[in-house]
């Protein structure tokens, strides 16, 4: 590693440092705290020569201009692609505990596994819809029924919220048809069907560790007041009443099923089929969301005899109540740009490719390195995957079980060390109604915790494929 990366590391971390410093102890606005960092650390990176996807030579000519698009590049990029998914999100999950529908299933639930198995089964949730549908969007969808699960109950917050979130994160890393596993079986030219095997073999283990086990650690040392619970709303006139255990079902899998759809086409149809482009555009999460909030609104409103303007009312409500999650979390997408365009990930990157490991750990080191830099466990997979093309290459006696445990691996280290640079990071800190420090404690170790576990099991299980 030369001089320059060695800085470039550097003012990584002290941006991170300032940031800390500046929400948790100056307790400054984090959208603010982020868009600051952001012009502080890429004034750096121009003062050492590198900002902007073209090198050293594209700093020269953009200079200090080039730190605020390299901002709005990434302020943009992130809110275009989650900025609609995380208001439609809140509306349905709005709509869902508004309604009664939430309480409708927590109750069924619990009548059929009882209270006292309410974090295995939310674990349960959390891993089938984690497995089609966006981190946020699961959680969104999910968290007004482990909200009812806890109504009236003594069982600690935490016992059902890192459940819900390992699980839901685990699928996001581990499994197609998320895009960052996905773009690394095609990098690498892996066996889909096996990453599907070993990702749910090494998974399902890892998210019971970091979901419901730390949870009970957890418990007696951190103490999280539950959120409040959605009442059921008043009634207007007689014909109000809670949707079915039906209908409920049938809003929440609407855009988990739209998703998948898009997934198999993917899989089964050849490019250009026209049923493959409908399949994928209504599956497309956007799309998939909105026709969903529009069937709720009948579904769990208009039938279930709610006004108009009271599901309006609704609507508007879910909106304000993530608007400022919405704008940290495009303050992470500038931040995470700046550090991307500022030369941080590649340095990362090339300090551990000056270590001599086995491809399967190197393969794990960059994913985690390049997550840790960019805030993206999508980018910090996808960017492992380039570079461990050639690694691969050196290897011609790794078997195609062999290299679809290097892509679960580099899954496991691109969820490492979420930090203030993660949207996800965010997402459950104002979702769950977190503190900073109950954030780094709960979201963060439960990350770290998954890539470290889905990278021993791959260790473990390496030597017999």
């Amino acid at each position: 590693m030369n001089l320059e990366d060695s800085y470039r590391i550097g003012l990584l971390f002290a941006g991170i440092g300032l940031l800390v410093v500046l929400v948790a102890r100056l307790k400054v606005n984090p959208f603010v705290a982020l868009l600051a960092v952001s012009l502080l650390v890429g004034s750096g990176a121009v003062a050492l020569g590198h900002l902007g996807t073209g090198g050293p030579d594209a700093a020269t000519s953009w200079g200090l201009p080039g730190v605020v698009k390299s901002m709005q590049e990434g302020l943009g990029a992130t809110l275009g692609g989650v900025g609609a998914v995380l208001g439609l999100g809140a509306m349905l999950g709005k709509l869902l505990a508004e309604s009664g529908g939430a309480a409708v299933l927590a109750e069924r639930l619990q009548a059929w596994f009882g209270p006292s198995r309410a974090p295995w089964y939310v674990l349960v949730l959390a891993l089938v819809i984690g497995l089609v549908t966006w981190f946020a969007v699961g959680l969104l969808l999910l968290l007004p029924i482990v909200l009812r699960l806890g109504s009236g109950e003594k069982r600690p917050f935490l016992a059902v919220a890192m459940p819900l979130v390992a699980g839901l994160s685990v699928m996001h890393a581990l499994m197609p048809p998320h895009p960052g596993p996905v773009v690394a079986i095609a990098a690498l030219h892996a066996d889909t069907g096996l990453v599907l095997l070993f990702g749910a073999v090494v998974g399902i283990p890892t998210a019971l560790v970091a979901g419901p086990l730390y949870a009970r650690f957890l418990g007696p040392r951190l103490s999280v007041a539950w959120p409040c619970a959605p009442a059921n709303p008043a009634p207007i006139g007689s014909n109000v009443r809670n949707p079915s255990l039906s209908m409920t079902l049938a809003a929440i899998l609407l855009p988990i099923g739209l998703m998948l759809l898009a997934t198999a086409a993917e899989l089964t149809l050849p490019k250009g089929d026209q049923t493959r482009a409908i399949a994928v555009f209504v599956g497309d999460p956007k799309v998939a969301l909105l026709v969903s909030v529009c069937f709720a609104m009948w579904v769990l409103g208009t039938q279930c005899g709610h006004p108009r303007a009271r599901l309006l009312a609704f609507t508007e409500r879910s909106v304000a109540e993530v608007g400022m999650t919405i704008l940290i979390v495009g303050g992470g997408g500038s931040f995470a740009q700046v550090l991307k365009d500022g030369g941080m990930a590649t340095a990362l990157s090339g300090l551990a490719g000056e270590f001599h490991l086995s491809p399967l750990i190197y393969g794990w080191i960059l994913a985690g390195f390049i997550r840790a830099a960019t805030g993206s466990a999508t980018v910090g997979i996808t960017t492992a995957a380039g570079l461990m093309t050639p690694v691969l290459a050196q290897h011609p006696e790794f078997s195609r079980s062999q290299t679809a445990l290097v892509v679960v691996a580099m899954g496991s280290g691109s969820a490492i060390l979420s930090h203030l640079n993660d949207g996800g990071f965010w997402v459950v800190k104002e979702t769950l109604g977190l503190t900073l420090r109950e954030t780094f404690l709960t979201w963060g170790v439960c990350e770290t915790l998954i890539g470290v576990v889905g990278l021993l099991l791959c260790l473990a299980f390496f030597p017999f494929v």
